[in-house]
């Protein structure tokens, strides 16, 4: 238990700078509120429903978050900062980095039946402040949700989606920003997808050009055809 305790604390050392020593991250509202999460969902689980809900308003007060005891959350979930809502039916994977004033929140199905309502977050995913969540859709393991994004379908697996509504970002992240990616946004102008698609389209255009002038002077070289 307390070997599980000390690796947890490492996983939010490792994706806060700002974070000089376990005791630092022992304080911080993301680790209570997981921590509290936990027994909430313990009692949920096992029908106690009132006390679930009371640790759960305890939470709250406490936190400034908000975890359904319902929830289904894996290891070394880390929550950077508050003000962050998370609904009954979500269910996150291991090493899941939300910062604040995120909202994985519910949609209501036209059928009445209450279901599954909430996102599916697989491993490793990253999601920036202020984005929006929603429904019954899933982001595949290591996919990243930028800041203020709203996100109400699908995204694929190791991809990048920012905006209103969400798009994927069209480059390669990997060159703009190796290794764990705060907030889920790489910084940068090139990560702009109007830029990049310019770019994209330039490169095309000048593919194009040396395509021209190779034909230009294979026709250049070519005998005159003289008319009989």
């Amino acid at each position: 238990m307390a070997l599980a305790l000390l690796d947890y604390l490492d996983s939010v050392k490792e994706r806060d700078p700002a974070a000089r020593s376990r005791w630092d991250v022992l304080l911080y509202p993301g680790v209570w509120a997981l921590g509290l999460h936990r027994v909430a969902h313990w009692l949920w689980v096992g029908k106690l429903y009132f006390l679930a809900r009371l640790v759960n308003h305890f939470s709250r007060f406490m936190t400034a978050i908000d975890i359904h005891p319902g929830a289904t959350i894996g290891r070394n979930f880390f929550i950077d900062h508050g003000f962050t809502v998370i609904g009954e039916t979500a269910n996150i994977g291991d090493n899941v980095t939300i910062y604040q004033n995120v909202t994985l929140g519910g949609t209501n199905p036209s059928t009445g039946v209450g279901g599954k309502r909430h996102p599916t977050l697989r491993d490793n995913v990253v999601i920036g402040s202020g984005a929006q969540v929603l429904g019954p859709i899933e982001v595949g393991e290591g996919g990243k949700i930028g800041a203020n994004a709203v996100v109400t379908k699908d995204v694929l697996p190791n991809t990048t989606v920012v905006g209103i509504p969400a798009r994927p970002v069209p480059v390669d992240l990997v060159h703009y920003s190796p290794g764990f990616v705060p907030y889920g946004t790489p910084c940068g102008e090139d990560l702009d997808p109007v830029r990049a698609r310019l770019a994209e389209m330039e490169e095309e255009l000048a593919a194009l050009r040396r395509e021209l002038q190779a034909l230009k002077a294979r026709e250049a070289d070519l005998p005159e055809v003289k008319a009989s």
